[in-house]
């Protein structure tokens, strides 16, 4: 949209600042008086002169587009007017009752949607036309009126608290003085930046919370042309409900709501798990330093002053939601992280113990025990080279594999510790790397239920495989063996005798050592099997068990 240079800046002229004409009146100089009420209602009078004669022409003309945007701003000109006549009224001159700051206060929210509306429809007229002069008059009028109200002299000298004690007067929210961002350009040229960005706007949900609904609309307006999805509510409790139902990306927050505020509504995000990293900007007609404060510890993202200054507005909105989406990332990458780390804790528990795995994450890199009491077991698959003769290599693997997860199970539920399995021999021991007690008997007890699983596996696969079963009690060294493919190892006599009971033993029953039986004592029913002679070992007394 193209406008006039002199239509797109503000008056700045010559004329007495706001704080003269308030300094003039305290003294009491009627003169001055007239002049302030003068120069307030001339914008006004223009803003509403030229919305009644556009309402005129626009419903003639059958335009209801713009006749509802026209009653609008209409009816905040209608506003401004009566806080003028209000706030310099003469029993307020005569009482020292004036309140400059509060009449400011007052005036931001109806003439923020002036020049809001106004924008709005100046973006929608054609250019040059006879509505786009009249907007770009009601427009010129609002922003005379804004710099007028928010002079920078002003609020640097008022004193703390002004006239009646309430608030202070902080440097203002520029809307108009936009030249330190923009090099110069008008609140238009900005609201035409906004329409048309020049990087595509990511499909981010904003929720507008404000209990006046033309700020409301208006502001939700502004932002759909960005491309933003907007859901608008009018108070505290429905945007906590809003919340609740879906999720957003942003939440842009008035202060001053009735029951439930901006303030309350803010401290009910921040302290919910679930909505806390929504980030909130703040928008509200106060200037004052306190409430800025309260709302950055309270948790807000940013504090917006109304009138909203479009590119300030853009800006913050854009820093708010890039702040989001680089946290939502960071939260990816650490659940992702987490997610690897915990596959890598679960690959490195399939080939070591878990107190090993513990010494080595915590930086030991030599890690060697020697336990003086344990029991190892070995089970082997009889005949197995002629079964694997008759099938494929597939169908070994998937038997092997199913045979082997059901020991594994039986080990995980009994608390032991597989160490390899060896071809068609498993392996596992009972106290190591934990010591327990009563590694003899749970070892036996995993013993028996390895002959139970392979009941059941006979029968669900319609075969007849059968195994040994050895197991010796006795001293051992346990380890860590390699750098790169970590394997957790025994050594000893105990490990050699063990594998010598499997390899002597009887199918289908569970042979152990005379060492092994003397620690069970009298809980398993035992069969005397006489000595044996054992490569390397000479004769041994060994001992065939039964379940009492």
């Amino acid at each position: 949209m193209s406008t006039s240079s002199d239509s797109r800046q503000p008056a700045t002229g010559s004329q007495p600042s706001l704080l003269s004409y308030v300094r003039a009146i305290q003294a009491r100089d009627m003169e001055a008086l007239n002049k302030l009420r003068h120069n307030l209602r001339t914008p006004l009078n223009q803003i509403i002169g030229y919305c009644e004669m556009l309402l005129e022409s626009a419903e003639e003309d059958g335009n209801s587009a713009i006749v509802r945007d026209l009653k609008r701003m209409h009816t905040s000109g209608g506003q401004l007017l009566a806080l003028i006549n209000d706030a310099l009224a003469p029993w307020k001159i005569e009482t020292g009752k004036l309140d400059v700051e509060g009449m400011r206060r007052e005036m931001r929210t109806p003439l923020n949607a002036i020049i809001g509306y106004a924008e709005l429809c100046l973006d929608e007229a054609t250019p040059g036309s006879a509505l786009s002069a009249d907007l770009e008059r009601i427009h010129k009028a609002g922003q005379n009126l804004y710099h007028f109200i928010e002079d920078d002299s002003l609020a640097r000298q008022m004193p703390q608290g002004g006239p009646t004690g309430e608030g202070t007067l902080a440097s203002k929210a520029t809307l108009g003085t936009t030249s330190g961002l923009t090099g110069g350009l008008s609140p238009i040229h900005a609201a035409a930046e906004l329409v048309a960005p020049s990087e595509p706007r990511p499909p981010s949900r904003l929720l507008v919370v404000d209990d006046d609904v033309i700020n409301r609309e208006m502001l939700g307006r502004r932002l759909q042309k960005l491309g933003y999805a907007v859901t608008e509510v009018g108070d505290g409790r429905s945007a906590l409900a809003t919340l609740n139902e879906g999720n957003y990306d942003l939440v842009l927050l008035d202060i001053i709501m009735p029951e439930l505020d901006g303030f309350r509504v803010l401290e009910f995000i921040k302290t919910d798990q679930r909505l806390r990293h929504i980030p909130v900007i703040m928008l509200t007609a106060l200037d004052d330093v306190e409430s800025t404060v309260r709302c950055i510890e309270a948790g807000a993202e940013d504090f917006v002053p109304k009138p909203f200054n479009p590119i300030v507005l853009r800006a913050r909105i854009t820093a708010s939601l890039e702040k989001k989406q680089l946290r939502d990332q960071e939260q990816a990458f650490l659940a992702q992280l987490q997610s690897e780390r915990a596959k890598s804790e679960r690959l490195l528990l399939n080939v070591l113990p878990r107190a090993v795995a513990d010494r080595l994450k915590a930086g030991e890199r030599t890690i060697v025990d020697s336990f003086l009491e344990c029991t190892v077991l070995f089970a082997d698959i009889v005949g197995f080279t002629s079964i694997a003769a008759r099938s494929s290599p597939s169908r070994m693997v998937q038997l092997l594999n199913d045979l082997f997860s059901s020991f594994d199970r039986v080990a995980e539920q009994l608390a032991l510790e597989k160490i390899k399995t060896i071809g068609d021999a498993y392996m596992l021991v009972s106290g190591v790397p934990v010591v327990r007690p009563d590694h003899a008997e749970i070892c036996i007890e995993a013993a028996f239920e390895f002959l139970e699983a392979l009941r059941v596996f006979n029968r669900r696969h319609h075969l007849d495989w059968q195994i040994r079963l050895g197991l010796h009690c006795g001293p051992v060294v346990a380890g860590i063996i390699g750098t790169r493919k970590f394997a957790y190892d025994l050594w000893g006599d105990t490990v050699n005798t063990a594998s010598r009971m499997e390899s002597h033993g009887v199918p289908g029953r569970v042979h152990v050592s005379d060492r092994t039986r003397e620690l069970l004592g009298g809980c398993m029913t035992s069969e005397d099997r006489g000595t044996i002679t054992v490569k390397g070992k000479g004769e041994l007394r060994t001992w065939l068990l039964s379940k009492p």
